[in-house]
């Protein structure tokens, strides 16, 4: 068992109230679940209206498959309007 962590941190410019933040973020994070089959989660800057942390993790049999899926969230990320990805660390398990 493969077991790939990934943290993102985020600006979300556009929000005027962590109403906003909260939209946009649960919008990515559910597209995120979706797309990649991924558990997502907020995991910090909880009460900043213009920055987000999520964490996503995927488990597998295969490393090479894990960290192919990691990469490919966050190019999807880096495409996203609502946020810009401010940066990144991936662990593999």
């Amino acid at each position: 068992m493969v077991v790939g962590v990934l943290r993102l941190k985020l600006a979300v410019f556009g929000s005027t109230s962590l109403k906003d933040k909260r939209r946009v973020v649960s919008s990515l994070k559910e597209r995120l679940s979706n797309k990649f089959n991924a558990s997502v989660a907020e995991v910090g800057a909880l009460d900043n209206r213009q920055q987000a942390e999520l964490g996503v993790a995927i488990v597998a049999n295969d490393g090479r498959f894990v960290e192919s899926c990691l990469d490919k969230v966050v190019d999807y990320v880096r495409l996203d309007r609502g946020a810009s990805l401010v940066s990144y660390e991936t662990e593999i398990l």
